[in-house]
């Protein structure tokens, strides 16, 4: 899977004033990733606000990127859910030739065992048509996906490839790296800890904050991939006031704010997300102005 090497990004699904989604605005932050060097695309993740979103309103978003991008890039689309047989029947009836593989998130809200983990990626596994790329975020769903799973079913199943390992924890993702099988993929999902990652032997990164600095960021983990420490470092410190502030007041409320600053979007949420504050606005403002004016 080398079209999954390098950056990432999850798309955010941006709102017009009125809460509808701006289909342009989109297009332009499709363009502006595309522009800036990224390597792959996710939609519907997280990021895109997904729960608040109707199945009508995802179809959009899935027809408004698939042609904005127009090919150029390779193309991951989020199918997760905690309803095993609601995630096994969107599989198997969605057109999924657009895209080069799945971005499934770990069961959320019913907390399950690691056995129950196991049993609901197996169904995904066999029910997906394409590639699969976990997706382990305990803090958001309440249950870490252990090393232990995660080489289970990277072991027993060919098509599941990957997994986007966003626990924060520097030494899970070492021990997955360490002890995975040779092709299988670990991509961070943690924007502060991607490059470590990658210098530990990891493949990438599927993040945020690359979507609103694209250049810099994807740099940055070009030069990771290719060992130059001291000068993806530059980056990482460059950025990391900003990964800090994205997420500060929630995801995506941050991101938002800087496509604002940079002029492509508004910053509109939806409930129960709000806007940033007056303050962090000013802020990521301020720095968006800052790194623009060193470009």
């Amino acid at each position: 899977m080398q079209s999954l090497i390098g950056t990432g990004v999850a798309l955010v699904t941006p709102f017009k004033q009125d809460f509808s989604i701006d289909t342009e605005a989109l297009k332009k932050i499709v363009n502006f990733s595309i522009d800036g060097g990224i390597e792959y695309l996710v939609i519907l993740g997280t990021t895109a606000e997904n729960a608040t979103l109707t199945q009508d309103e995802k179809e959009l978003v899935i027809r408004t990127v698939i042609e904005a991008n127009n090919g150029s890039l390779p193309l991951v689309l989020g199918v997760g859910g905690n309803n095993t047989m609601e995630v096994v029947h969107e599989l198997k009836t969605r057109d999924l030739s657009a895209f080069v593989a799945i971005l499934s998130v770990s069961p959320y809200y019913n907390r399950p065992t690691q056995e129950g983990i196991y049993q609901h990626f197996k169904a995904v596994a066999e029910a997906s048509s394409i590639p699969v790329i976990l997706y382990n975020v305990p803090g958001r769903t309440a249950s870490n996906m252990l090393p232990a799973t995660v080489l289970r079913l990277a072991n027993d199943f060919k098509n599941v490839v990957a997994i986007k390992e966003a626990a924060g924890d520097i030494v899970q993702a070492m021990q997955l790296i360490k002890d995975k099988p040779k092709d299988f993929l670990v991509i961070s999902g943690d924007d502060m800890i991607a490059l470590p990652i990658v210098l530990a032997g990891g493949a990438g990164v599927i993040s945020v904050i690359g979507q609103g600095f694209p250049k810099e960021f994807s740099e940055m983990i070009r030069l990771g991939l290719n060992k130059k420490v001291d000068e993806a470092f530059k980056y990482q410190y460059l950025l990391s006031e900003s990964i800090d502030m994205i997420f500060e007041q929630g995801n995506p409320a941050g991101i938002k704010q800087v496509f604002l600053s940079l002029g492509i979007s508004e910053n509109t949420v939806r409930l129960p997300l709000v806007k940033v504050d007056d303050s962090l606005a000013e802020r990521l403002n301020n720095f968006v102005n800052k790194i623009n004016n060193q470009v």
